[in-house]
Formats: C-alpha cells, sequence, structure tokens
C-alpha cells in the first residue's frame, strides 16, 4: 500500500529535521519527504496530519517483556502493544529472562516469538556471563551471530575486576556492543533505597551514591584499557554524571543512558513507603535529579530508556523493602519526556534525540530514523490533547507504576511499524 501522510509536522533528530511537510511511504518504507510526492508516486490512501507531529519510531534500549518465563507479567504479544500505544517500535529486551538468554537458541526463541506478535522491532541483550553469576564468560560470539545487538548483565554487574577486564578484552575482539550497569555489591549491603534522610527517616536499609560511583570508576578504567565502546545504562548520581562527562572530554567512546522515572522522581516520593516507587538503582536526591536533567539537557546523557519492568500486582503488596523493585514504563516513556519540554525548559528535539537518534546509533542499526528507503517505523502525535494515566487503560500486563493518575499532554494517535498500522488510539 502506498500512503500519505500530509500536513504533520516531520520532527526527525536524525535528519535535523524540523518542519511541516508530506511523508511518503510505499511498501513498508520511507518513499519521500516534501511536498512534493516522489516521481511516479501514486498514493492509495492520504492521512491528514494537520496540527499533528510525525516522530520517527521510539527506540528503548531497556525493557523487559516477561518473556521467554514467568518472573514478569506478560509476554512479548502484550507488552510490543503496549509499547507501540508509547509510540516505541524498537526496543532491547535485557538478558534476565527465564532461563536466562545466554545461548542460541534463547535469543532464536525471543526472535520468533516477536516475528509472531509482529508488533515492533524486539531487540534480544545477550549476557556477558552465563546465567548472568559473573564468573564464566557466555558465548559471546555465537549469541551475536544469533541476533543478540549488545551484550549486558541486566541488572547482575559483574563484581570479580578480572572476569569483567576478560570480557572487555573478548567483546572488543569481536566489535561487540557491551553495556554496563554499575553498582558494587558490598557497597549495596542489600539497601532498598537512597542513603539520605528519608531512608534514616524511615528505617530503610541504604544505599550509597558510592555503590554506583565506585563501580562506574572501575569499570571506566577497565574500558580505557580495553579500549572497547561501552554503554553505561541507568545511572543515577550526580557523581556518575560528572564522571562521564569527564571520560568523554577525554576521548574515551562511552555513552550513557538514565531510567525515564529518574529524571521525574527523587527519595522524597519514598516517604510513604508506597513499593510502587522502589525502583533499582534507588530513586535518588533532589539534587542528584537536577543533575540528570541537566545531563540530559547538555548532552552528558545520550539516551533515555523506560527501564519496562512489568510486575504481577502481588509483586507491590509486600512491605517496600520486600517488594519487587521495577516500574512498568513504555506507556510513559514519551509522556514524561514531553512532560520535561512542557514544564523543565528540555528542548524538543534534545527529547526526541534521546528516544531515537542517539539509542540507534549506541546499537549501530538503521532504526529511529524517517531517511529515505529505510522501514516506515513511525508515530503521529497530537501535541495539544490532554490525558491522564488510568491503569485500566494500560495495555501493559503490568500495572505498576507510580505515574497512575499523573496528568499529560501529548498523545499516540497512531503508530505504524514497516508500514503498518499496529495502534490506533481509541479514546472513551
Amino acid at each position: 500500500m502506498r500512503l500519505v501522510i500530509s500536513n504533520g509536522r516531520i520532527i526527525d533528530p536524525s535528519q535535523n529535521l524540523d518542519k511541516i511537510t508530506n511523508l511518503y511511504i510505499s511498501r513498508g518504507r520511507i518513499a519521500g519527504i516534501g511536498d512534493e510526492a516522489p516521481e511516479g508516486f501514486t498514493p492509495d490512501q492520504e492521512l491528514d496530519a494537520s496540527d499533528k507531529w510525525i516522530l520517527p519510531g521510539l527506540v528503548d534500549l531497556q525493557a523487559r517483556l516477561g518473556d521467554p518465563g514467568s518472573n514478569y507479567a506478560g509476554n512479548i504479544a502484550s507488552e510490543t502493544k503496549a509499547a507501540v500505544a508509547g509510540g516505541i517500535t524498537s526496543l532491547c529486551c535485557p538478558p534476565d529472562t527465564s532461563p536466562v538468554n545466554d545461548s542460541q537458541a534463547v535469543t532464536e526463541l525471543i526472535q520468533r516469538r516477536a516475528r509472531q506478535a509482529a508488533t515492533a522491532f524486539v531487540m534480544p541483550i545477550g549476557a556477558l556471563t552465563q546465567e548472568l553469576k559473573g564468573e564464566l564468560l557466555s558465548g559471546m560470539y555465537s549469541l551475536q551471530q544469533a541476533g543478540c545487538v549488545a551484550l549486558s548483565q541486566a541488572n547482575q554487574p559483574i563484581q570479580n575486576a578480572l572476569t569483567l577486564k576478560n570480557a572487555l578484552e573478548y567483546a572488543v575482539s569481536h566489535d561487540l556492543v557491551v553495556i554496563l550497569r554499575c553498582e558494587d555489591e558490598k557497597l549495596k549491603n542489600k539497601g532498598v533505597a537512597h542513603s539520605g534522610p528519608v531512608s534514616s527517616r524511615l528505617g530503610l536499609p541504604a544505599i550509597s551514591p558510592s555503590a554506583e560511583t565506585s563501580a562506574l570508576a572501575r569499570d571506566l578504567i577497565l574500558v580505557e584499557e580495553a579500549g572497547i565502546r561501552a554503554h553505561f545504562s541507568q545511572l543515577s548520581c550526580a557523581r556518575s554524571i560528572e564522571m562521564i562527562a569527564d571520560a568523554k572530554k577525554r576521548g574515551l567512546p562511552v555513552t550513557c543512558d538514565v531510567a525515564i522515572h529518574q529524571l521525574h522522581l527523587s527519595e522524597m516520593d519514598v516517604m510513604g513507603f508506597n513499593s510502587l516507587f522502589h525502583v533499582t538503582p534507588p530513586l535518588r536526591s533532589l539534587q542528584d535529579k537536577q543533575a540528570l536533567q541537566m545531563g540530559l539537557k547538555t548532552g552528558v546523557i545520550d539516551a533515555v530508556v523506560s527501564d519496562h519492568t512489568p510486575l504481577e500486582k502481588d509483586d507491590k503488596l509486600l512491605p517496600f523493602g520486600e517488594s519487587r523493585p521495577g516500574i512498568s514504563g513504555l506507556e510513559t516513556l514519551l509522556p514524561l519526556l514531553l512532560k520535561l519540554v512542557n514544564e523543565n525548559g528540555l528542548d524538543l528535539m534534545t527529547a526526541v534525540r534521546s528516544v531515537t537518534q542517539n539509542p540507534a546509533q549506541i546499537l549501530g542499526r538503521n532504526i529511529g530514523s524517517l531517511e529515505v528507503s529505510n522501514s516506515a517505523d513511525l508515530s503521529i502525535i497530537d501535541p495539544d490533547a490532554h490525558w491522564t494515566l488510568e491503569s485500566d487503560r494500560m495495555l501493559s500486563e503490568g500495572k505498576n507504576t507510580p505515574f497512575i493518575g499523573w496528568e499529560f499532554s501529548g498523545v499516540v494517535e497512531q503508530t505504524f511499524f514497516q508500514g503498518r498500522p499496529v495502534y490506533r488510539n481509541n479514546p472513551l
């Protein structure tokens, strides 16, 4: 089918494009952008996008899909539906599945179920070590050959420096993308909340910023020694952002991301013992939150992730310290980003870049862009529509979000994947 989406405001950071014009789609790919149709293009259908935005399909570097295994709520079919409802058409699945994605068989299973769902592009991330135990290296090259776009330890960082050194040296020899989460297990000491006045007042086991920053310092040294391109995921501390900025100034090929909830929430939100605010890394101080926001504005932080972790209702009914950490975040990634644009002075192009062009470049994939001949993955947004997040309207099987009742502006009206409509907003 040939489709023209006319009169929309096309915002595509990869082409430094922000203008009102037409978008042409043919055979599932972008056929052209401009007021004039490509030569020989006769549309079968026209869609008027006046007063609407057209964005590239968002790219999420961290989203658990509950599949394979039953560690999380939902499955690839349900969670990719939630993803496209939030304008996300490409998402990375971390290796902490059940069984762990440390073999070709698990990688291929994830890809097969994603193809069956045919809703979004699911990119598996392989495990750096066998069963994520941080001891024996996985078959990294075979995971890459099977289709893993990167390697990581999910939320179980390698504690042994020698093991990590060996993993990085092997990865660089095969030009593998390595995603590192920084946390010292001994310094974390089974904590559940940021080390500050709130954890002291509530009597919650605390996690000091040094649990992250000391591990980050070690990892930066090993990354520099190995000469590898490394991506640091889910940073939460002001000092971490300073260290990444310094590493970039020294020319290290490093990038980083932050979870969207860290840009809106802080330790103060934990005051009510509400387990929906239990995340890892923990919500930090107000100063840390402000530093993360500034890091995104200045470009030190390259990408923003949903860190989507859909959980069963019972997982959050336990007392704060005993509950499972995580937030269901696919459907709030874009709304929360736009909230920063509208209320915190974040540049719109910078915001869109952090969930399209930058994550695509980190992975080395030709996604998150509306360039001609690319797959027609995009969303149409009504920027002036206002709505309130309600749990019974969420498509994810995990309803564990602290943002219920928050008011947002900017509604995803339609999402296209490979030129096909995979989501259409149907307001009550």
